[in-house]
């Protein structure tokens, strides 16, 4: 029987550190489902693993792919399996960590089967997007699947905010001349794991603190700095995430510094209570608090082992 360790919890919560741990005592890999540390060009505002963190337990899908690759959940969820296949042949234990639902979601449960799209659609798309803003994929989307708008509406506002999963949603309207909720849960996938879930939480105030620090030692690190080298490459898919849209502001002279460092903690602070929204939904996940000792985690993976 093969079995995945699968962290999940809110940003800064120390899931990194976990991961490793587990890693250096199962004498397992690491599969990380963070869906900004995938690029290379992003370092400092996607919190990649410390060059000693990456050596100290072998990790797979930390800035494997650049910002100009069209890189998506679906495809994510192919190679992930695929080197978990590979993975399980040497242990038959394996960790996956990351902060991103629905890419953690695509790897236990499956992705649905999408069309492919044709890049013509999803220019046209970008473009218009550039041009009239989420309100315009918002309007599309309602046009185009009704039901699915009035669902996002009613259950997950927020992502009817998210200019990467509206343009994703109303692309494969356009693209395949279908609703996108008809594609969903149309096919069982399955796995050649159990799943052992292990869920970091902490109290409000604390992840915000932590937030807050984080921020402050990316910006003593060189954030600015990484952003300025981006800001050409502005409005693409992938920098489109908090701490480089902030700073992407404040290079177009909008805001200034002070504002922008305040607004990537503010946003940083929204992202992970819906980070907790998320994954408090996730079936047979048992929770910590992020002190615990990962001796006793370890002894918990061991009762199902």
């Amino acid at each position: 029987m093969n079995y995945l360790i699968t962290i999940i919890g809110p940003t800064a919560i120390g899931k990194t550190s976990l991961s490793i741990a587990l890693a250096q005592h199962f004498k397992c890999d690491i599969i990380s489902c963070d869906s900004r540390q995938f690029y290379k060009e992003m370092n400092i505002g996607t919190a990649v693993p410390s060059k000693d963190e990456l050596s100290a337990a072998k990790h797979h899908f930390i800035q494997n792919k650049s910002i100009f690759d069209n890189y998506s959940v679906g495809d994510f969820e192919q190679e992930a399996i695929k080197k978990l296949e590979q993975l399980f042949l040497v242990n038959n234990i394996q960790i996956m960590v990351g902060g991103s639902g629905l890419y953690v979601d695509a790897i236990l449960k499956g992705f649905d089967d999408f069309p492919v799209i044709n890049n013509e659609v999803r220019n046209q798309l970008n473009a218009d997007f550039e041009k009239f803003g989420v309100d315009y994929l918002k309007k599309k989307l309602k046009e185009l699947d009704f039901d699915y708008y009035t669902k996002l509406e009613k259950e997950n506002p927020q992502t009817l905010q998210n200019p990467q999963r509206m343009k994703r949603f109303v692309e494969v309207c356009i693209g395949s001349g279908k609703p996108y909720s008809s594609f969903l849960n149309k096919k069982k996938n399955s796995r050649n794991f159990t799943p052992i879930v292990i869920g970091l939480e902490a109290d409000r105030e604390i992840i915000y603190i932590r937030i807050n620090q984080r921020v402050d030692k990316m910006i003593r690190d060189g954030l600015v700095e990484e952003v300025e080298y981006l800001y050409p490459n502005k409005n693409l898919n992938a920098l489109q995430t908090v701490g480089y849209r902030e700073l992407f502001d404040y290079f177009d002279g909008k805001i200034t510094i002070t504002f922008a460092i305040e607004e990537i903690k503010k946003n940083t602070r929204r992202f992970s209570k819906r980070q907790l929204t998320w994954f408090k939904r996730t079936e047979n996940a048992t929770w910590f608090d992020y002190k615990t000792d990962s001796n006793v985690i370890i002894n918990h993976i061991n009762s199902f082992l």
